[in-house]
């Protein structure tokens, strides 16, 4: 073949799917400018709510996301916490139990979150009854407010599912504050953005709000050993419940500090988003004929290139190609400007310091390293479903005994 047609091939094969996903990010960007966010009136009564942590090897993280929790302004007979202690040290499980919360600890070979959560679900006393669940992380912080906030929201939103606006507790690394960017322009794009339009919110892995009886029926559902968040959420879009968001409600996130962590986080999520595509790529027909936007915006979204792949693509296009032939880099170029000038445009004022310009130029590279690590979040996938088929086996044999 002709050197020349094999790369004009690559070069377009590569550039429409980065200019799409550009086009998709530019203009949910530029719809969040239009949001004003919304305070919800003051709820008339209290609804009764729990709060599941999971908590696996966190340590003293989950002693400080426990005790805000227990500092509320919200009438404490009104909620009740849960925290899933897997593998974590005795004397911190010692102290969780001399605290008021309902303390579990399972010991699973392999634990994850998906797995703590139907734990808890499945351990919990028949007589109680709740209104809503709150899910939050080991690590996670929130105000004295936060409960009766979320209270308010619940009373005004009429949904079954919310998220609250996650932020960073830490800023005090490069790859802290990189991460802290990249969640606040997720937050504008995926979150802000779409309420702007009128679609749903995007869930994130904390922070989020469901209704006691939908989540009690669902979480059961889910097989998947990462992205439970998400999984969450294609079931909610599927039952055409909306998911709101409400910006002013604030959870504060312990962010990742080292380089590996962030690449592991990275490639985890690039694995999720795929198999949420392929996941969901079926219903995408039956989602147009009945005008169920919220579902077919998710599965667009979801077969996007992901930011990180994104990244790196467009940083070794727009180095390498020079070289070659200079005409063909220049709409590299100005795709390149385009997304960052989207990113600029999601990123809140308050991170636009003297260290932004620094860390967003570090970004192309960081996360180059990420995308080695996709295959291994599906190998860990996949031998969390050769573990549960093992077991039910086993359990088959023994049955035969």
């Amino acid at each position: 073949m002709n050197f020349w047609w094999i790369l004009y091939t690559i070069d377009w094969v590569l550039f429409l799917p980065v200019a799409i996903t550009v086009a998709y990010i530019l203009f949910f960007a530029v719809a969040a400018i239009f949001r004003t966010p919304t305070i919800p009136p003051k709820a008339k009564g209290q609804n009764r709510y729990i709060i599941l942590i999971p908590a696996y090897k966190s340590d003293v993280r989950i002693l400080e996301t426990v005790n805000s929790i227990l500092g509320q302004t919200y009438t404490q007979r009104n909620f009740d916490i849960v925290v899933i202690s897997c593998h974590q040290s005795e004397m911190i499980n010692m102290r969780l139990a001399q605290l008021p919360i309902t303390l579990l600890t399972p010991n699973f070979a392999r634990s994850t979150k998906v797995k703590a959560l139907q734990y808890a679900i499945l351990n919990l006393p028949q007589f109680k009854i709740y209104d809503a669940v709150i899910l939050l992380d080991a690590g996670n912080i929130v105000e004295p407010e936060f409960v009766e906030q979320i209270n308010d929201a619940f009373e005004a939103a009429g949904t079954k599912a919310f998220q609250t606006h996650r932020m960073a507790r830490n800023r005090d690394t490069s790859i802290a504050r990189l991460d802290t960017i990249f969640e606040e322009i997720n937050n504008t794009i995926f979150r802000r953005g779409h309420q702007a339009v009128g679609l749903s919110a995007s869930l994130n892995s904390s922070g989020s709000v469901f209704d006691f009886a939908w989540f009690k029926r669902n979480i059961m559902k889910i097989r998947s050993a990462v992205g439970e968040d998400k999984e969450l959420e294609a079931l909610l879009i599927r039952d055409s419940i909306y998911i709101d968001y409400f910006e002013d409600i604030l959870v504060y996130d312990e962010k990742t500090r080292k380089v590996h962590d962030f690449n592991i986080q990275r490639g985890r999520w690039t694995y999720i988003q795929l198999h949420n595509f392929l996941s969901n790529f079926r219903f995408l027909p039956l989602a147009f004929m009945n005008s169920q936007y919220d579902l077919v915006d998710k599965i667009i979204q979801w077969a996007l290139i992901p930011r990180t792949i994104m990244m790196g693509i467009v940083s070794i296009m727009c180095i390498t190609l020079p070289f070659i032939y200079f005409t063909l880099a220049l709409k590299w170029w100005a795709i390149t400007a385009i997304a960052i000038f989207a990113y600029a445009l999601a990123t809140p004022d308050y991170l636009v310091d003297k260290n932004w310009d620094r860390d967003f130029l570090r970004a192309p590279l960081i996360t180059i390293g990420s995308l080695f690590n996709i295959f291994r979040a599906g190998r860990d996938e996949t031998g969390a479903r050769l573990d549960a088929f093992s077991h039910i086996i086993h359990k088959l044999r023994a049955r035969n005994q």
